[in-house]
């Protein structure tokens, strides 16, 4: 059953402060609150605050702030993937898309723990599943193969590119505190105790940095090694 409101119950119409309210007005405005306050900025009341208008205007465009965090996830996937069109090469294009979504979560780094694990029912995201299902099968994937890679592929996806998104939503003092954690606490630990990591310890400040994009290539490589042949690279 979908949850949307229908239709007429979504006409843009004007607050008492002039604006005219829209549903990408209130998601616009929900992800500001967000960005600024974090997610408990998002209620009916404070929205209606900063949109000038009666909390039940609302309800017009939405159901309540569920329904409201699911079109915020949407947007996010939207904004990410605008304008990506798949090439020829279905991992290249995989790996674009995997850049896609955590520059997203990045780019709202506080509403990315309320957004990645929702399944937002929305175009956005339903194009992005036809493309990444549509790439696999490309690839020569079953059907059944290419839903569950897809599956495995995104979820991991998302899930590191929350976790980048976490970090960044921190304070800076505390980044910077696990930052030099790496650096101050890991480079004079005591070589009897910690072989392995003595062993590695000229490396050790670079474990600050996140994995993404060496993630994001080890599940492309299983992908690929996956691939039925003469299907690895074009489409």
């Amino acid at each position: 059953m979908s949850t949307r409101v229908p239709q007429e119950r979504r006409r843009r119409r004007p607050t008492r402060s002039g604006i005219l309210l829209s549903e990408d007005l209130i998601v616009e405005t929900a992800l500001r609150l967000i960005g600024e306050h974090g997610p408990e900025a998002l209620s009916v009341r404070r929205l209606g605050a900063a949109l000038g208008c009666d909390p039940t205007a609302l309800y017009r465009y939405f159901h309540g702030t569920d329904d409201l965090v699911l079109a915020i996830a949407d947007r996010i996937i939207g904004d990410a993937m605008a304008e990506f069109v798949p090439g020829d090469d279905w991992v290249a294009s995989l790996r674009e898309m995997a850049l896609r979504v955590r520059a997203g979560y990045l780019a709202h780094p506080r509403a990315a723990a309320m957004a990645a694990h929702r399944v937002t029912r929305r175009r956005s995201e339903i194009q992005a599943v036809e493309t990444g299902i549509g790439l696999l099968l490309s690839a020569g994937f079953e059907p059944a193969a290419a839903a569950r890679l897809y599956l495995a592929f995104i979820d991991t996806v998302l899930s590191h590119a929350a976790t980048d998104a976490a970090f960044q939503a921190l304070p800076r003092q505390q980044r910077e505190a696990d930052h030099r954690a790496w650096r101050d606490v890991y480079q004079g630990l005591d070589p009897a105790a910690y072989p392995a990591l003595t062993a590695v310890r000229p490396e050790l400040p670079g474990m600050a940095d996140s994995s993404f994009e060496e993630a994001v290539d080890l599940l492309l490589e299983a992908l690929v090694a996956r691939a039925p042949a003469g299907r690895v690279r074009g489409r």
